[in-house]
């Protein structure tokens, strides 16, 4: 969707030369608008504030609820749950105190301390453990409930202690005591889609990057008080430039991403919402750059090996692996994989050689030279639901996640 200036929008809308609209920056006004197009946060309500360009668009609405504040998150008394289930050598099946229908969404631990992390998902769910994922506690976020919305928490970070979520409806949170408080940070109406990424990035304090599921990217480097558009503009405006250019299906685009994926380095990479082409953005670049995919079937998803290469899954269960590091590249060779059909979810790696893609059914695969071959893994066989993502933290912390409440932990 393109972005028109708006007088009582809430936020700046810069004009491009070429008359298309910029991304707008998505928080409240605030004391002042920084040269960087950003907005300044505060706990007050804030009535005025005046840029000196007469192309920024700024509104004089006082802005309500610019300070919610969340208290210590509240730790919910349990019954304990059962004991973990060993499927293998690798793997074991824990016992969560979740409802079968929740859907687990991201796992995180601290940069402190290797078994404090949190698990996050459907229906206000947020769970944490201090003993490395074995159990899990719930936690109640009590100024998200007395809002009467029930959020879908999407996305989980730290960098040492200080931590991050983002959620649907439109929601983000920051923590600098490793999760025993939690902040609301205001987010404006106008945001361009809802968040669906957050990575705390390492280096001082109060730096990390939100991105939409519209393709808005964000970063801040003073712990959310102001912020600044690393991408310049929608996805549609670039579209509808580049629909000539090859892109096959890019007429299509419904105006959201299916999965979107962060590397090491800083390079992301996202699946149009019918899996018809995807997209990949660099430090550095003002847009994304739109990409045909390799394969006759539509994309289902992809990621990053350690070694900063492109994976993407086909529907029907195809796996290609790109033979160069970066965003840019786009010779995908295709891996040697019998998925019986079933479709690929996600692909994680441990490390450099060893890595597991999951999908429909319980599937799982193993590889150990870097995802060139993969060799099924039946001990997840009995799981009875979908597998779609894989976490591996730093420190050795390994978890599948899965429909219905489903979490494997890595114990290999």
């Amino acid at each position: 969707m393109a972005f028109s200036s708006l007088h009582n929008s809430g936020h700046i809308v810069i004009r491009n030369k070429a008359g298309g609209s910029r991304l707008p920056v998505p928080f409240v006004a605030g004391e002042k608008c920084s040269h960087h197009h950003s907005h300044r946060r505060s706990r007050t309500p804030v009535t005025t504030c005046q840029a000196s360009d007469s192309e920024h668009l700024v509104d004089r609405r006082q802005l309500l609820g610019a300070g919610i504040s969340l208290a210590a998150a509240v730790q919910l008394r349990s019954a304990s749950p059962a004991a973990a289930l060993v499927v293998s050598k690798e793997w074991e099946k824990v016992n969560l105190p979740v409802d079968p229908g929740v859907v687990l969404l991201d796992i995180a631990f601290t940069g402190t301390d290797a078994n404090h992390g949190f698990l996050l998902g459907t229906r206000q769910t947020l769970l944490e453990t201090t003993d490395g994922g074995k159990t899990w506690n719930p936690r109640r976020v009590a100024a998200a409930q007395d809002e009467g919305f029930n959020y879908r928490f999407n996305s989980v970070s730290f960098n040492g202690d200080e931590g991050w979520i983002v959620g649907r409806p439109a929601i983000l949170l920051h923590t600098t005591d490793g999760g025993q408080n939690w902040e609301r940070v205001p987010l404006s109406a106008k945001l361009p889609g809802n968040p669906i990424l957050v990575h705390a990035l390492p280096g001082k304090a109060g730096q990390a990057e939100m991105t939409t599921d519209q393709g808005a990217i964000y970063a801040t480097d003073n712990g959310a008080y102001s912020w600044s558009a690393a991408v310049q503009e929608t996805v549609d405006a670039t579209l509808n430039r580049t629909v000539s250019s090859g892109i096959s299906g890019a007429s299509y685009y419904e105006g959201t991403f299916s999965t979107i994926q962060r590397s090491p380095a800083g390079d992301y990479v996202a699946v149009s919402s019918r899996g018809n082409f995807y997209l990949t953005w660099a430090p550095g670049q003002t847009t994304w750059q739109p990409h045909n995919r390799p394969a006759a079937r539509r994309v289902q998803s992809m990621g990053w090996t350690p070694a900063s290469e492109l994976w993407l899954s086909v529907r029907g269960g195809d796996l290609f692996i790109n033979d160069k590091s970066g965003p840019a590249s786009e010779s995908f060779s295709q891996a040697k994989l019998g998925s019986r059909g079933f479709g690929i979810l996600d692909v994680g790696f441990r490390n450099d050689q060893e890595g597991y893609a999951c999908g429909g059914s319980g599937s799982l695969f193993r590889t150990d030279d870097g995802g060139k071959s993969w060799k099924r893994d039946r001990s997840t066989d009995q799981v009875a639901g979908n597998l779609y993502a894989i976490k591996f933290a730093e420190k050795g912390n390994g978890f599948i996640l899965g429909n219905d409440g489903i979490l494997l932990r890595y114990i290999g």
